[in-house]
């Protein structure tokens, strides 16, 4: 009987081991959501994922600002001139091992920010190196042949140059225009340009926040929310900013499928400046409700150092990544840097 047992064991033990072999040997490859390449004998849990095309540093948009190569007429009137470059076949990793196909200009989401003075002449040369039409509307001031609306500009390297006036003041979208005009916009085609006033603006530490959704499954519902595009970016890198110095947020709701957005600031208020075509704030706040395409400047100091939060008041959106922080950095003279404020 033990002699019987034993030679069994023998047996089952001859028979796992060439198997258990045979797995070992077998090496799988296959890519992370952050691009490394993984080899393993092991169980590859993990699916394949695609590899971003789209490098995007939500930092250093935030304070990115682009003036055009400028040049002078003879009458003294400055001159912008750009450059943008549509495409739409781009892929972004919005999220941990989330890819989605962006649409975009100068190759981001969102794209540049322009920025003039108000009666610069501004020079836009637009390349549509798409595979579909694309065009730019500007919201403002200009003629109707530069409006970026009935103008489709062929895909595969199709040009067309805008040329108007800046104008008028303060802050404003731009984006394509072609139909069906949703997905243009929820796939990227969108930028914000901003008009100087020509006597300026009190100095100050200015952003620009593009808040925007994400609908990666098609549903015409969001999945994730943003300001910046990447959810939850500004929580996991907090901004930071100097007390006793002037924040200046130009503020750009560009949201598509929910009709709402806001935008609410913790342990402080704002003065707000619909659209920046005023001068003077139209209202102190802690809270502003946005829909599409609405837009305005925030100013506002912070007296005491600390982390302060910053999202929209619509529960949902926050919770899917339209969150982030002011770290308070101490900007006095004063020995009380180790006091914790904000929440």
């Amino acid at each position: 009987m033990i002699l019987l047992l034993s030679v069994t064991i023998g047996l089952s033990a001859i028979v796992f081991l060439p198997n258990f072999s045979e797995a070992q040997s077998e090496l799988k490859t296959f890519v992370t959501h952050s691009g490394k390449v993984i080899r393993t004998t092991g169980e590859v849990i993990d699916p394949l994922y695609t590899v971003s095309t789209v490098e995007f540093d939500p930092m250093e948009y935030l304070r990115e600002f682009h003036y055009g190569e400028v040049s002078k007429l003879a009458d003294g009137t400055t001159v912008r001139e750009y450059t943008i470059i549509a495409e739409d076949d781009k892929v972004m990793e919005v999220s941990p091992g989330v890819f989605y196909n962006v649409w975009t200009y100068n190759g981001t989401v969102p794209g540049p920010t322009i920025r003039a003075t108000e009666g610069d002449l501004l020079k836009i040369n637009f390349i549509n190196n798409g595979s579909k039409e694309h065009t730019i509307h500007f919201h403002g001031i200009h003629p109707a042949g530069m409006d970026g609306v009935f103008e489709a500009v062929g895909p595969g390297g199709g040009k067309f140059v805008y040329e108007f006036e800046a104008g008028p003041v303060g802050v404003h979208p731009y984006h394509c225009h072609v139909m069906p005009l949703e997905e243009h916009i929820v796939h990227g085609l969108y930028g914000v340009f901003i008009v100087d006033p020509k006597e300026g603006r009190e100095p100050a530490d200015e952003m620009v926040m593009v808040l925007n959704g994400l609908d990666t499954d098609f549903d015409t519902e969001n999945n994730f929310y943003a300001a910046n595009t990447i959810p939850f970016y500004y929580q996991h890198h907090p901004i930071q900013i100097n007390s006793n110095e002037l924040i200046r947020i130009y503020v750009v709701n560009m949201v598509e499928f929910d009709p709402i957005n806001n935008f609410h600031l913790h342990g402080n208020l704002y003065n707000y400046y619909p659209t920046g075509t005023d001068l003077v704030p139209s209202f102190y706040t802690d809270m502003i409700t946005l829909s599409q395409t609405e837009r305005g400047i925030m100013e506002f100091v912070y007296d005491y150092p600390g982390k302060y939060l910053f999202h929209a008041h619509k529960v949902e959106f926050s919770e899917k990544g339209w969150v982030g922080i002011f770290l308070v950095d101490d900007n006095s003279e004063s020995d009380e840097s180790d006091v914790e404020y904000g929440s």
